[in-house]
């Protein structure tokens, strides 16, 4: 079983988010990404403020899942193929 290990925070209709999944996919697969709308799903257990208060102006945002919180890392747009490939080498 393969743990998702990558969050694309983005919002329904957000044609900049559609974008980044496309580049996400070309270097990830649909079983190493979730996608999460931060309008449907407000919060996530490892953050303290809703979605939208985080990310309501950035969208779309990766965010690769470390071991600990601390080891937690994003991509805010505008990023390339590249970048996400960096991403996960780190």
């Amino acid at each position: 079983m393969i743990t998702k290990k990558f969050i694309l925070y983005g919002s329904d209709g957000c044609h900049l988010c559609e974008q980044a999944l496309a580049i996400c996919l070309t270097v990830l697969t649909h079983e190493q990404l979730s996608e999460i709308d931060i309008v449907d799903q407000p919060n996530v257990a490892h953050e303290t403020k809703s979605l939208v208060e985080l990310y309501g102006v950035h969208i779309p945002v990766l965010e690769k899942l470390g071991n600990t919180l601390c080891e937690n890392k994003k991509l805010f747009w505008p990023f390339t193929a590249e970048q996400v490939a960096q991403l996960i080498a780190n």
